[in-house]
C-alpha cells in the first residue's frame, strides 16, 4: 500500500499565523504537525509516502523530511498550485499509487489512541473498496457524517446535514482500493471547483463497497485547523507525554519500533538534535531498544 499526505491548502482559518508558512510545520506540542500523520501511515506499515504540498512550501518539507531514507522511508513530493479539493490529491498521485491500494491523510488531522496500530494494520491489509474511520462528535452538523449497520458497512454518507442520522464524523484518513483513481477521474468538480472526498466515497456506498470503522471510547481525534483547535492539540500532546514519559508521534522511534532502521541509526538522528529535550528521547529510545 502507498501514503499520500495532504499537506497543501493556504491554511487561511490559521491567518496570519500561515501567511509566511505552511499550517502542517507548525509545532504540535514538540514536533511538526505533519509528524504525526506521517506516524500514522508508518504504524500502519506503509513506507512509500507522497506529499502533495504548495509550491513554495516544498522546498521546506524537504529541508524537514529529505527523501525520507534516514527512516527507512520512500518519500517524494507532488505540488498542488492551488486547493482544488481533497480527491484532487488522488489524481496528482496517480502515478505514485500505481495499480495497488492506497491510504491517503490529512496533514492537519492527529490519530491516537489503544490499539490503534493493531486497527490501522488489520484494515489496510486487504481493502477491497474503500474504509473510513468515524469518530463521535458533540456536533456532527459541521463534519461529514457517515452512518453503518451492525457489519459495519456504510448505509449513508452526508455532508454537513442539518439532521445528522448518526453522530459519526468521517475523519481525515481514508484507505482505498485502486479503483479510486478512475473515480476520482471521473468526478464532477463542486461549485467551487473542487473534488469533493465525500463524492469519493458516496461512489463506493452506491456501489456496496465502503466500511466504516468506529473510533471510540480511549480514542482522541484531533483536527488542527483553527487557532482554538491548534492550542487544544498542543496541550493534549503536551499533558500525555509528561505524565507517560512518551513521545506522541515520534517518527524515529517509530521507524525503530517497525523496523526499518537500526539502533545504530536511530541513535544517530537523536544526536543530531540532542540539545533538545526531543533528541535526548530518540538517543534513550535507542539505547533501550538497541
Amino acid at each position: 500500500m502507498k501514503g499520500i499526505i495532504l499537506a497543501g491548502g493556504a491554511g487561511t482559518r490559521l491567518h496570519p499565523i500561515t501567511i509566511g508558512t505552511s499550517k502542517q510545520l507548525l509545532p504540535v506540542g514538540d514536533k511538526p504537525m505533519i509528524y504525526y500523520p506521517l506516524s500514522v501511515l508508518m504504524i500502519a506499515g506503509i513506507r512509500d509516502i507522497l506529499i502533495v504540498t504548495n509550491p513554495a512550501d516544498t522546498p521546506r518539507f524537504r529541508a524537514l523530511l529529505g527523501d525520507g531514507s534516514q527512516l527507512g522511508l520512500s518519500i517524494t513530493y507532488a505540488e498542488q498550485p492551488s486547493p482544488r479539493g481533497i480527491a484532487d490529491a488522488i489524481l496528482i498521485g496517480a502515478e505514485h499509487i500505481g495499480d495497488g491500494p492506497v491510504a491517503l491523510i490529512l496533514g492537519d488531522n492527529i490519530f491516537h489512541g489503544t490499539n490503534f496500530s493493531a486497527t490501522l494494520t488489520e484494515n489496510a491489509r486487504d481493502v477491497r473498496g474503500c474504509v473510513l474511520f468515524g469518530y463521535p462528535v458533540n456536533d456532527p452538523r459541521r463534519y461529514g457524517v457517515g452512518e453503518s449497520d451492525a457489519n459495519g458497512d456504510l448505509v449513508s454518507i452526508e455532508e454537513k446535514p442539518r439532521h445528522p442520522r448518526s453522530n459519526r464524523a468521517i475523519t481525515g484518513l481514508y484507505l482505498y482500493d485502486n479503483d479510486v483513481v478512475d473515480i476520482s477521474k471521473n468526478l464532477r468538480p463542486s461549485p467551487r471547483g473542487e473534488l469533493e472526498i465525500t463524492d469519493v466515497n458516496r461512489v463506493y456506498l452506491e456501489r456496496g463497497r465502503a466500511r466504516l470503522v468506529n473510533l471510540g471510547r480511549g480514542f482522541a481525534w484531533l483536527d488542527t485547523g483553527t487557532p482554538k483547535s491548534l492550542l487544544q492539540a498542543g496541550q493534549y500532546v503536551g499533558a500525555l507525554e509528561e505524565r507517560q514519559g512518551v513521545r506522541i508521534a515520534c517518527i524515529e522511534e517509530i521507524a525503530l519500533r517497525m523496523g526499518f532502521i537500526d539502533a545504530d541509526a536511530c541513535h544517530r538522528l537523536g544526536s543530531r538534535m540532542a540539545a533538545s529535550d526531543y533528541g535526548s528521547y530518540v538517543m534513550a529510545i535507542a539505547a533501550e531498544l538497541g
